[in-house]
């Protein structure tokens, strides 16, 4: 074939999908995500999240911008039973600290909103994501939606009759988060290193593994937010004993007998170290099974990624413990669930990637 016609038919084919562009967005959607958790964390932890009582998703962009509008949003907290049981001498000043955190974490969460759909808009009119791709997004913009109403209904919970949201709500609004940090993780890992259709015949019980490992995190983050929403983590403060018991007498004096699992403050804790206690046995025989593998260089460093972010989230959950739970660890423990939910999901991903992608 000429030289000229091969030229010719080369600027007739369209550029190929621009993968790593595609999974750059989604990696800055994902550190928005993360950062949406440390705030709603601080947030949870300051006890801001009552601090605005309507749900104005437009509207609701701008904070007040005058004094009228500080006392007018003020007066609104007014008539919560946060502020007529908890918080009745607050001054004006005081409510704009707790404002302020609440709104960021309403703002974060549209500007996450902006910065998915509008990238995906160009990407779409460019033609350059194919039809399975756009679906799989379309519905993480879904996911996002229903985390916005999610959150709405968490707050909605505590402004009726008792100061403080429902911690079955609080741990679905969690968990959503997670799901939709994760989808866009691993569609960024996709998109960087195709998986194969299944893993590497010698591979095949450690992706079990580590997936099996991904699903007990995040079983864990959800009973984490179970010990966030019923204020689980200021009693029982020592270690490795529960006031020194290594099961809590009191672990089942509820009835009936299920909801000692998310309102009983012994059993809840204890839950959440039974987790943590499970993680710190598997997650090391994980890594010491992995090393015998034929694992290629990025799957070796993502498994000790997964140590390493298991030692420091344990170590951050005993010191949150201790100290009685302080603003700045409690939201670095957040935190660090995530980077252990991430050091899984990418192990978890590596096992399924051909050594040659």
């Amino acid at each position: 074939m000429p030289a000229a016609t091969l030229a010719m038919t080369a600027t007739a084919i369209p550029d190929a999908p621009p993968r790593r562009l595609i999974a750059a967005w989604l990696l800055v959607c994902c550190a928005l995500v993360f950062a949406m958790v440390v705030v709603g964390g601080i947030t949870r932890l300051t006890h801001s999240g009552l601090s605005i009582v309507e749900w104005q998703p437009i509207v609701g962009t701008l904070p007040p911008l005058d004094d009228g509008e500080w006392q007018q949003t003020f007066d609104k907290y007014k008539q919560t039973p946060e502020f007529r049981i908890l918080n009745s001498g607050m001054s004006l000043d005081e409510f704009k600290d707790i404002f302020w955190w609440e709104y960021s974490h309403r703002l974060l969460g549209r500007l996450i909103g902006v910065v998915f759909f509008l990238p995906l808009l160009w990407f779409i009119s460019r033609r350059q994501i194919d039809r399975p791709l756009a679906w799989r997004l379309g519905g993480i913009f879904l996911l996002g939606g229903l985390q916005g109403a999610m959150g709405w209904y968490m707050v909605k919970s505590g402004l009726i009759d008792n100061p403080r949201v429902s911690q079955l709500r609080l741990a679905a609004h969690l968990g959503i988060a997670f799901l939709i940090y994760a989808a866009m993780f691993w569609q960024a890992l996709d998109l960087l290193a195709p998986r194969l259709a299944r893993p590497a015949a010698a591979l095949q019980t450690a992706w079990r593994r580590a997936a099996a490992l991904t699903t007990l995190i995040f079983v864990m983050v959800l009973s984490g937010a179970l010990v966030a929403g019923t204020h689980a983590g200021r009693v029982y403060n020592s270690f490795p004993l529960m006031d020194g018991h290594l099961v809590p007498p009191e672990i089942l004096a509820l009835d009936p007998w299920y909801v000692n699992f998310y309102n009983n403050l012994a059993t809840v804790q204890f839950d959440h170290r039974l987790i943590a206690w499970l993680l710190a046995i598997l997650v090391p025989s994980f890594w010491w099974s992995a090393r015998q593998l034929p694992l290629t260089a990025s799957a070796r460093r993502a498994c000790n990624l997964l140590l390493a972010a298991l030692a420091l989230q344990v170590t951050l959950g005993i010191a949150t413990l201790l100290n009685g739970v302080p603003v700045a660890l409690a939201a670095a423990h957040q935190a660090g669930a995530l980077l252990l939910f991430t050091a899984a999901l990418a192990v978890t991903h590596v096992m399924r990637v051909s050594p040659r992608s």
